[in-house]
């Protein structure tokens, strides 16, 4: 997928496309950007090799899409398939949306957010989900911009290290 943006096109130009298994490197790189914006560095353990096996794997876990802008690496976006038991569909989860500054203000993030929400109703989905950071107040700007809203009333819960352990060692 193409997309130019811009008066002048030939100058500045998007470009969406699905990650392949070499652009491993090139994830893992934007993943530390964002952990690096988000003040999360010391908890990003991923490796390239173990985003080979995940993404690209017999059992792919997620998927990414990767924007270039006038050829250079610009963002991505790390999404995987969820399901609403309410609606009774499928949809998306976008668990990273990453631009680099140098490349903000120039739509590439909504370039993004337009593939995903266009995979969801492709695929006769019901929504398109994702978290943000209460601090990161740009980001939330630019969703409530879209017309997405903050659910209220609902909490982020995690299972994770230890007590993931534990509990998945358990007997019910």
């Amino acid at each position: 997928m193409t997309v130019t943006t811009g008066p002048e096109p030939a100058r500045e130009q998007l470009t969406l496309r699905t990650a392949v298994r070499d652009d491993c490197g090139l994830i893992l790189q934007f993943i530390q950007d964002l952990a690096d914006y988000e003040k999360l560095s010391h908890e990003v353990t991923a490796t390239v090799d173990g985003l080979e096996s995940s993404l690209f794997g017999s059992q792919p876990a997620a998927r990414v899409v990767i924007a270039e802008w006038e050829g250079n690496p610009a963002g991505f976006a790390l999404f995987f398939t969820n399901y609403s038991t309410f609606l009774g569909k499928p949809g998306i989860y976008l668990e990273d949306l990453f631009v680099r500054p140098e490349f903000r203000g120039k739509s590439i993030g909504k370039a993004l957010l337009t593939h995903l929400a266009s995979l969801v109703v492709a695929g006769e989905g019901g929504r398109l989900d994702w978290s943000v950071l209460t601090w990161n107040k740009p980001a939330i700007g630019f969703y409530e911009g879209i017309g997405a809203k903050a659910m209220s009333g609902w909490m982020q819960m995690r299972l994770e290290g230890e007590a993931l352990q534990r509990m998945g060692k358990s007997k019910a």
